[in-house]
């Protein structure tokens, strides 16, 4: 599935636009601790968390994820926004829960596999 199938078919608020919304998402992952990310998501993964700071979108660039999405109804904070916006990161947002949204990329054939 690509990017903007995935905003087509999720209830996400789109706060920054994809760089390429046709480009295939690979795989997902979920986690607040940016550590964690850096070793465990890979290219053109989407990432689910509830962190809204700027290092969100340095993490997302350093890997060339897909995408970021703020769950739980989080919100970016205006640096984080311009930075994404800025690096081209799609920055998404939903008031599901980090459990649920995880569940409906799974449902829609996003795995935590390369």
């Amino acid at each position: 599935m690509t990017v903007s199938e995935i905003i087509a078919a999720l209830p996400l608020t789109v706060i920054t636009a994809p760089e390429n919304p046709e480009q295939e998402v690979k795989g997902g992952y979920a986690s607040d601790l940016l550590s964690n990310v850096m070793g465990q998501a890979g290219a053109g993964f989407l990432w689910v968390t509830m962190q809204g700071h700027q290092n969100i979108v340095a993490v997302a660039s350093l890997l060339g994820l897909a995408g970021i999405i703020l769950a739980g109804g989080a919100k970016p904070d205006e640096e984080t926004i311009r930075k994404a916006g800025r690096e081209k990161i799609a920055l998404l947002t939903t008031e599901l829960s980090t459990f649920e949204i995880s569940g409906r990329l799974y449902q829609l054939g996003i795995s935590g596999q390369c």
